[in-house]
């Protein structure tokens, strides 16, 4: 079995692609990159664009399934959609998508409603799909070390009520369950932890694992987003900045029974925040 990874060389996808190779699948990683990094995994590299049809046609040549990763861009409903019909033309058997824990209650969050909407047409139509819902991924508070490690600082607004969050790894291990295994026709999963992640929560267990005092100043999602504006485009740091605002607005707590699903689907409880930072901590203090 052959299976195409679109966004294979991303935090999510780069993990995907290793476990899918664990599994005894053959990989082929859809990116504009010639020179992607997949090889230590034994991956085909198709060279290519979501925009262009035709690349996505030939990468999908004598593959039997997908896994539809689209990544935030400006253009990220048109991608979605596109490589969809095509895989649907080609007659795909399977599509795993990569969407949003409870993508309809955040429809005034641009990423939030694309996602949406492209469940909505894996719905309508004849190809088998499985949906995932991953929370916020921990593997986000990588970007962090700079912050963390020096002046002591946890600075994303997640809030105070605490949100959905997950392991990259879990995300990896389901989608290459959904794509190697029966039964996953047709299912969506929530893919969370049974622990709401909040911001002082966070910091103290950075602080933890750290051995330093480490802080969450609850910085103002309009102060957030003028900071993001310095290193990314304008309109993906308000779309950033909508999110971790509707968060704070409406909720984003997991439900106990997600992670239960979860823990059924990859036959072990989701991994725990507190290991990931014990993790990561221990790695940077090393070198």
């Amino acid at each position: 079995m052959k299976v195409l990874v679109t966004g294979g060389t991303g935090r999510v996808g780069s993990e995907l692609v290793g476990t899918l190779q664990k599994r005894g699948a053959s990989v082929r990683v859809l990116t504009r990159d010639k020179d992607a990094k997949v090889a230590p995994f034994g991956a085909e590299v198709a060279v290519g664009d979501l925009l262009n049809p035709e690349s996505v046609r030939s990468a999908l040549n004598g593959v039997d399934k997908m896994f539809l990763l689209v990544g935030n861009v400006a253009d990220e409903l048109t991608q979605a959609l596109l490589t969809y019909a095509v895989a649907r033309e080609t007659k795909i058997k399977h599509v795993t998508y990569l969407s949003v824990y409870q993508a309809e209650r955040f429809q005034d969050v641009p990423h939030f409603i694309a996602k949406y909407t492209v469940e909505t047409a894996l719905k309508a139509f004849e190809v088998p799909f499985t949906i995932l819902r991953p929370g916020y991924f921990f593997q986000n508070d990588l970007n962090l070390k700079d912050l963390l490690t020096g002046p002591g600082l946890f600075p994303t607004p997640i809030g105070t009520a605490g949100l959905a969050a997950v392991d990259v790894r879990d995300i990896a291990e389901a989608a290459a369950l959904s794509l190697t295994t029966d039964g996953h026709a047709g299912k969506t999963y929530n893919l969370v932890t049974h622990s709401a992640l909040s911001g002082p929560d966070a910091a103290s267990v950075w602080a933890k694992a750290l051995g330093k005092a480490v802080n969450y100043p609850g910085v103002p999602v309009e102060a957030f987003e003028q900071q993001l504006r310095q290193f990314m485009p304008p309109w993906y740091a308000m779309d950033l900045r909508l999110m971790f605002q509707r968060y704070q607005e409406r909720g984003f707590v997991p439900a106990p029974a997600d992670a239960d699903a979860l823990a059924k689907l990859l036959g072990h409880a989701p991994r725990r925040y507190e290991d990931f930072v014990q993790e990561a901590a221990a790695a940077w203090l090393e070198n």
